[in-house]
């Protein structure tokens, strides 16, 4: 077999090869062993009907077709191998020339990955907000945990905000009571606005006993006069900020001790932020200085992916794709816009961290993969082997490990890369020993549906060619 590669864009290659007949005997063999054992003729037991007879029934071009098919997956993988493409799509077969006794000589157009010239991971420089942590924040958390333990406790007096109330509610439209849009004894925080609009407005002022109504939309956007009648007024009470407080809520002894902690977490918290912070100025940072072509079966692909995911959304929380735009103030044509640029920037990043990965040879043991099964199965509520078994049955597995080596490649960048704060003071991250990967960072504008792996090359080269009838379907595989 003789193969040959020819280069028609940064993201794409030709195959062209050629096969001697006789390379093609073992195929053209098993077409007809599997053929006696399929075709029934008088005389001859299963699996015992000669070749002659078969030619004579099925004709010769019938199984010839038959064997190049038998024939063409194989192929196509050793010339990707000794060609060393690195593919990340389905191929475009087309058999070019065959005849009984000839060559077969057969093209093959797929994807591939381009190639991503990477800077010099010292010369990269990000710059985050510092990590401050002012009395007043503190201050604000501990009014927060004050809130948790607070009392409520009737008053005698006309509602006001942030009262609690009990409330009775009604409702009707055109003079007419609306079926199910009452509530007896219903809890309400007033000035959250979590519950009616206007319901608010019509109950601050009024006393225990008293109601009033105010007009609404409801029913999908129908006018309904809805009466509020107010059954009691509660107030949150405090508890005091001291040594006391701080026992009750807390395992310190003394307030000031509490203050510590609070302060202590803020910052933990705030360097965390830090580092994400880093990571998504680092991508921009790379997507801005590295050019990357994208295969244009990978965006594709991505865009469906992405569509798919939000139409299982909206079907779940029981909309459309109209009203939903609705609520996005944007046109289709924006909305569409926006995730090919998104998607767009999703395959770059990953196609960017994957060419770190090589250019490193980042690695991944079987404790750190162990270790974000374990994580993520305690995540979805699952024992930690149901849901390695839920991996294995598709493509989790492999989508996993690119998620756990793309962070630690991007890990390793921030690593290397000079962050500073805005005043250029040198920051120095707290990065975790074993970074875990995002959950949400498949709907982050630098993560996309991973769906062109990292091994791409060994599982495309697998993949049946479809001879002259190939299309040019999309692959879901990782980057």
């Amino acid at each position: 077999m003789k193969a040959t590669k020819e280069t028609l864009s940064p993201t794409r290659v030709k195959l062209t090869v050629e096969v001697p007949f006789d390379e093609l005997k073992p195929s053209l063999d098993a077409t007809y062993r599997k053929l006696a054992r399929q075709v029934r003729v008088s005389g001859f037991r299963p699996g015992k009907v000669p070749s002659r007879i078969l030619d004579q029934r099925l004709g010769r071009g019938v199984i010839l077709d038959e064997a190049v098919q038998e024939a063409l997956p194989q192929l196509y993988s050793e010339a990707v191998q000794a060609e060393e493409v690195d593919v990340l799509s389905r191929p475009e077969v087309d058999i070019t020339e065959f005849a009984d006794g000839g060559q077969l000589v057969f093209t093959a157009e797929v994807d591939v990955r381009p190639e991503v010239v990477l800077p010099e991971f010292s010369d990269l420089q990000v710059t985050v907000d510092a990590v401050e942590v002012t009395d007043e924040q503190v201050e604000e958390q501990l009014g927060a945990l004050r809130d948790r333990f607070a009392q409520l406790q009737p008053v005698e007096r006309a509602v006001q905000t942030g009262d609690f109330v009990s409330l009775d509610l009604s409702a009707q439209a055109d003079g007419k009571p609306i079926e199910g849009a009452e509530a007896t004894g219903l809890s309400y925080e007033v000035g959250s606005g979590n519950l009616i609009e206007g319901l608010d407005e019509a109950i601050i002022g009024a006393a225990d006993g008293e109601s009033h109504t105010f007009t609404t939309a409801l029913l999908a956007g129908e006018q309904a006069e809805v009466t509020a009648t107010v059954r009691g007024v509660k107030e949150k009470e405090l508890p005091a900020l001291d040594d006391d407080f701080a026992t009750t809520a807390s395992e310190f002894d003394t307030l000031d001790e509490l203050r510590a902690d609070v302060r202590s977490w803020l910052e933990q918290s705030r360097r965390t932020e830090q580092v994400g912070q880093a990571r998504e100025k680092l991508l921009e940072s790379l997507l801005e200085r590295v050019e990357v072509p994208v295969p244009a079966s990978l965006l594709e692909g991505e865009i469906e992916a992405r569509e798919h995911r939000l139409s299982h959304e909206l079907e779940n929380i029981g909309t459309d794709r109209a009203t939903y735009l609705e609520t996005l103030g944007q046109s289709a044509e924006e909305f569409d816009a926006e995730v090919r640029e998104t998607a767009d920037k999703a395959i770059r990043s990953q196609l960017i961290l994957d060419a770190v990965i090589d250019a490193e040879s980042i690695g991944i043991d079987q404790g750190e993969l162990m270790e974000q099964v374990i994580m993520r199965a305690q995540r979805s509520g699952l024992q930690p082997d149901v849901y390695a078994q839920q991996l294995a049955q598709g493509e989790g597995l492999q989508a996993l490990m690119a998620d756990v080596l793309r962070t630690k490649a991007l890990f390793l960048l921030l690593e290397n890369a000079k962050v500073v704060d805005g005043e250029g003071t040198a920051v120095e991250l707290v990065l975790p020993a074993r970074p875990a990967p995002d959950d949400d960072e498949a709907d982050d504008e630098h993560a996309g549906h991973d769906h062109a792996g990292h091994d791409a090359e060994a599982e495309a080269a697998a993949e049946p060619a479809q001879a002259a009838t190939a299309t040019s379907e999309g692959v879901d595989r990782d980057i």
